[in-house]
């Protein structure tokens, strides 16, 4: 499928899950004709029937971002998933406002959301249910970064901390006994 008939295909399927519900979003093309979804659910939950209809066109995870949300009467983790589904890219966001913090995973559906969920959950402080691989990928267990946090420039830009990093990864994958790349 190209194009419009693909765009056809996934606005019929989009709209058989969400109509009614009061989730909004909008379609824009830009002027070289590539078309984009701004989508906003009303309920975590609902990310799930997106990623079938997403994983059943082939599509796949590009980014999954989170930021505290802060606008309005809204406070809570903005959770934004960013998809690719042939030409066509579409984004559905939606706030977790319970203390929990708790989302639904979709890497049962789309392997590609693994690593970014488990990013997620170490930086975000989200509790991602269901994830079929929730090992930690960076951070020590029992440390939790915080909302806000800012890393400066000069830190992140380190060579020995990438290379302590890069050093741990491979020493955890030695101990596990996985492959070596």
């Amino acid at each position: 499928m190209l194009g419009k008939e693909l765009w056809e295909t996934l606005n019929v399927r989009l709209a058989a899950i969400l109509d009614g519900k009061d989730d909004e979003g909008r379609w824009e093309t830009d002027d070289k004709g590539v078309t984009y979804g701004w989508f906003r659910l009303t309920a975590q939950k609902d990310i799930l029937p997106v990623a079938k209809v997403v994983a059943g066109l082939g599509g796949r995870v590009m980014a999954i971002t989170a930021a505290q949300a802060g606008h309005g009467l809204t406070q809570g983790v903005e959770i934004a998933y960013h998809f690719a589904i042939g030409v066509i890219n579409c984004t559905f966001s939606t706030v977790l406002t319970d203390p929990q913090r708790e989302a639904v995973s979709i890497t049962p559906i789309l392997r590609s959301a693994d690593w970014h969920e488990r990013e997620m959950q170490e930086l975000y402080d989200v509790k991602v249910l269901d994830h079929p691989n929730p090992r930690r990928l960076f951070i020590d267990a029992g440390q939790q970064m915080a909302d806000n946090l800012l890393v400066p420039l000069s830190t992140a830009m380190d060579d020995s901390c990438t290379t302590r990093l890069w050093e741990r990864i491979m020493q955890a994958q030695a101990g596990s006994g996985e492959e070596k790349k």
